[in-house]
C-alpha cells in the first residue's frame, strides 16, 4: 500500500463488488467468515459503517485490532469452545437420537439425516436448499446437521451455519441452537438466552428465504434451545420464541447502508491488508470509515477498544451510552454538556440543558450543605477522558 490513501491506480469502473472487497481485505487473504453471532451484533448497531464494511469484506477484526495496538479480549475461550463442541457431539450422537427425543420423537420413528456435503459455501447452500425441499416433500422427520444458509446483508451474501435444522412431517422447519451454558431448574441465564435468541433469529430469517420457494414449508418463529441440564452433561431443551428478535433483526438489517456505497466513498487505494500495511497505514484506513461506538460494543466487537479511544478523543457523548445520548438531545459532545451544565452555553428553554443545570445546582447545593468543597467526582474522570 502506498503511504498516501489518496494515491494509487484508479479502480476500473467494471470492478465488481466482490473484487473490490477482496482489494480491501488483501488479494492474498481469505475472507474471515461472518457468523450469526457477529451478524446479530451488526444488526444491533446498524449505524456503524466501519463494522458493516469490515464484516462485509471478510476482514479479521481481531487481527486488525492487534495490528492497531488495541487488542480486544472479546471472544470465546478455547476451553469454552472445546466444551461446546463436546456437548454438541453428545447431543447429535447416534443420528441425533437425543436431540430428536427433546422434540418428542422416539427411537422407533425413522429420522432422515441427509448428506449436505458440497464444494464451497455456495455449493453447500444449494445442497441445503435441495435437502430442505426433499425433506418437506417426503413428509417425514429429517435432521439437517450444520446446514448452510445464505442471507443478503447490505447487498452482499453472508453464509450462515446453524447447529441444526429439523424438518417436521407437517412441513415445519425448526432451528436448533446448542449451547454449553447450563439450564438449572428449567431456566438459564437471561442474558445468554437473549443472545442465543438473537442468533437464532438470524438463522430463521435466512431460512424463511428458502421456505418462500418451497411448497408446503413454513419456518417456525421459535427455536429449540438445547443446554446441559442442571450441573450434569445431560441435554435438556426449551422452546424460545424469537418473534421479537426476528422483527428487530429484519428491521435493523434493512437499515444497513449497502456495502458498495460505503466502499465507494473511501479514498482511492484504501486497504486493510494486514500483510502489506504498517500500523500507521492501517490506522489511516480504519479512520477513513465512519463508525458508531457505544459501550455495548465492548461485548460484541473486536475493534471496540480502538473505536472507544476515538470516541473519547472526539468527546462524542455516544461513548457514555445510547441512553445518555438519547437524554441529551442536541448536545453531541461532552464539552457542550459540561458548558451547558455550568451555564456557559446552551438554550435555557432546551429541556436537556435545563435538566443539566438543575442537576448541577442540586449537586452544588448538596456539597455546600455538607461543607464540602466541590471537586471532581469519580464519574468525572471518565468524562475528562472523553474530552
Amino acid at each position: 500500500m502506498s503511504e498516501s490513501l489518496g494515491s494509487g491506480p484508479p479502480r476500473p469502473p467494471q470492478t465488481t463488488l466482490r473484487q473490490q472487497l477482496a482489494e480491501l481485505r488483501g488479494p492474498a487473504t481469505a475472507p474471515h467468515p461472518l457468523d450469526a453471532r457477529a451478524l446479530a451484533a451488526l444488526a444491533a448497531n446498524p449505524g456503524c459503517r466501519r463494522r458493516a464494511l469490515l464484516d462485509g469484506a471478510g476482514v479479521d477484526k481481531a487481527a486488525l485490532a492487534s495490528a492497531l495496538g488495541s487488542p480486544s479480549g472479546f471472544g470465546q475461550s478455547q476451553f469454552a469452545f472445546m466444551r461446546g463442541h463436546a456437548f454438541e457431539a453428545r447431543v447429535k450422537a447416534d443420528g441425533g437420537t437425543e436431540l430428536m427425543r427433546l422434540l418428542g420423537v422416539d427411537e422407533a420413528q425413522d429420522v432422515r439425516v441427509p448428506d449436505l456435503s458440497a464444494a464451497g459455501p455456495e455449493g453447500r447452500a444449494a445442497r441445503t436448499a435441495l435437502a430442505l425441499r426433499e425433506a418437506t416433500a417426503a413428509g417425514a422427520w429429517s435432521l439437517l446437521d450444520h446446514p448452510m444458509l445464505v442471507l443478503e446483508v447490505a447487498g452482499s451474501p453472508v453464509y450462515l451455519e446453524p447447529d441444526a435444522v429439523v424438518v417436521h412431517p407437517g412441513g415445519q422447519w425448526t432451528v436448533v441452537e446448542i449451547k454449553s451454558f447450563p439450564m438449572i431448574d428449567g431456566a438459564a441465564d437471561a442474558a445468554k438466552v437473549g443472545a442465543a435468541a438473537r442468533q437464532a433469529a438470524v438463522y430463521v430469517l435466512a431460512l424463511e428465504r428458502v421456505a418462500a420457494l418451497t411448497e408446503g414449508a413454513r419456518t417456525a418463529h421459535s427455536a429449540l434451545l438445547v443446554c446441559p441440564k442442571d450441573f450434569s452433561n445431560q441435554p435438556t431443551g426449551s422452546v424460545v420464541d424469537v418473534r421479537k428478535q426476528l422483527s428487530v433483526t429484519r428491521r435493523q438489517l434493512a437499515r444497513l447502508t449497502r456495502i458498495e456505497d460505503i466502499a465507494g466513498a473511501l479514498p482511492e487505494g484504501t486497504t486493510f491488508d494486514l500483510d502489506s500495511c504498517s500500523a500507521e497505514q492501517l490506522t489511516a484506513a480504519v479512520e477513513s470509515v465512519p463508525y458508531a461506538y457505544a459501550p455495548e460494543c465492548l461485548a460484541a466487537c473486536e475493534l471496540a477498544f480502538h473505536c472507544r479511544s476515538g470516541a473519547r478523543r472526539s468527546g462524542a457523548v455516544e461513548a457514555l451510552g445510547r441512553s445518555v445520548r438519547g437524554e441529551l438531545g442536541g448536545l453531541t459532545t461532552v464539552g457542550e454538556v459540561l458548558a451547558a451544565a455550568r451555564g456557559e452555553a446552551g438554550d435555557p428553554e432546551d429541556p436537556a440543558v435545563a435538566a443539566l443545570r438543575r442537576a448541577a445546582a442540586l449537586r452544588a447545593e448538596s456539597l455546600a450543605a455538607a461543607g464540602t468543597v466541590p471537586g471532581p467526582r469519580p464519574g468525572d474522570v471518565e468524562v475528562a477522558e472523553c474530552r
